[in-house]
């Protein structure tokens, strides 16, 4: 078995979607990025490349690189479960915490645990995600942006 964390954390902008988990939510304000800069997503898979000690998501997916300029995160995770897949591992579970003041997230974490399940082919129980604020407290807590922490366990297929 092996174990992996992610963390990544992303600023508010204007004139963006706020994508978490490949679920776009409804809110004022969407996150800066090279990518869609869905937090939750890069969290997640920086969690299982730190398992299976591939680096991080920039090592695999540059911002210098034109290719992956406002690509949708998903498509990246799904990249990420083809390293895995090759490494003969699978997901045993993984737990994701965002911490995000706005927007309240409890009505999407269903939508975005199914996405996120069917992307990495492991069943709904497998994969738990949750949300927290700070209370008011830091850059998330003053409204300047959204964080993620995953752990993810593998094993062997």
């Amino acid at each position: 078995m092996r174990i992996g964390h992610g963390y990544d954390a992303h600023r508010f902008i204007l004139d963006r979607p706020l994508v978490l988990g490949g679920v776009t939510i409804a809110h004022t304000h969407g996150l800066d990025g090279h990518s869609d800069a869905d937090v939750l997503t890069h969290a997640f898979m920086d969690s299982i490349l730190g398992a299976l000690a591939l680096g991080d998501i920039g090592t695999h997916f540059p911002d210098s690189s034109n290719e992956f300029k406002n690509i949708y995160s998903i498509t990246l995770l799904e990249k990420v479960i083809e390293l895995l897949e090759n490494k003969n591992m699978k997901i045993s579970n993984a737990d994701i915490t965002i911490i995000a003041q706005q927007p309240k997230l409890k009505e999407h974490i269903l939508s975005m645990r199914q996405k996120l399940s069917s992307v990495c082919k492991i069943e709904l129980d497998q994969i738990n995600v949750k949300a927290t604020t700070e209370e008011q407290m830091g850059f998330t807590g003053r409204l300047e942006g959204i964080s993620c922490h995953s752990v993810v366990l593998l094993c062997k297929k």
